[in-house]
């Protein structure tokens, strides 16, 4: 996989797993996973993968 695809990819996550986290706090409200406890435990697992990904690729430029 190309860095910049790596780089683009672990941004993407980041910023849906801060979405996800901030709608399982209930930051974000008008959703079915507002408020879910789920989704403020995976938010931010998934944002962490995106960092693990993006990373490496930004050290690569």
């Amino acid at each position: 996989m190309s860095p910049r695809l790596r780089l683009v990819l672990g941004v993407v996550l980041v910023v849906v797993g801060a979405v996800w986290t901030l709608q399982g706090v209930g930051v974000i409200g008008g959703s079915a996973m507002s408020g879910v406890t789920l989704w403020a435990v995976v938010g931010p697992l998934v944002a962490i993968a995106g960092v693990a990904i993006a990373l490496p690729a930004r050290r690569s430029r």
